[in-house]
């Protein structure tokens, strides 16, 4: 059965990659989210040195966010090791997605051309991101592969 598109948008509205009762993180839960994706599961420890690199992060704060992210669904924790390990719950791009959802329905009622008008109006773009863009826009128009 062929899936029928009653715009061009609704391709990339229909997908919430994430369940309805997952609460968006906060920028300091991001920001742990962020050292999870790129350097991989740790220990309370070893994500408060992380963060501190950036922006100096005491290790109860640390513990206390990843307890909260643990009871929101954002983080795992593996109890089975000590110390306990930390990994993120969902993947960057999963919760990117789930984020532009967001945005996108709360902000732009639905809109990805208005989304994307948006987001390209407001910093100058890159040949290259012009170039991915356009690539992007020409996937969806034939068809999307």
């Amino acid at each position: 059965m062929t899936k029928v598109f009653v715009d061009s948008d609704e391709r990339l509205r229909q997908y919430s990659p994430m369940t309805s009762k997952q609460r968006r993180p906060t920028k300091v839960e991001l920001s742990i989210l962020r050292v999870l994706w790129e350097k991989g599961p740790g220990s309370v420890r070893d994500i408060q040195k992380r963060l501190s690199e950036t922006r100096e992060t005491g290790y109860t704060t640390a513990l206390k966010m990843l307890q909260i992210m643990t009871e929101k669904g954002l983080v795992e924790r593996d109890e089975s090791v000590r110390p306990q390990i930390y990994r993120a719950k969902f993947s960057q791009e999963k919760t990117q997605k789930q984020l532009v959802h967001d945005l996108l329905e709360r902000a732009f009622g639905g809109s990805v051309k208005a989304l994307v008008m948006q987001a390209i109006s407001t910093k100058k773009s890159s040949p290259e991101d012009i170039d991915a863009i356009e690539k992007l826009l020409d996937r969806f128009e034939g068809g999307g592969k």
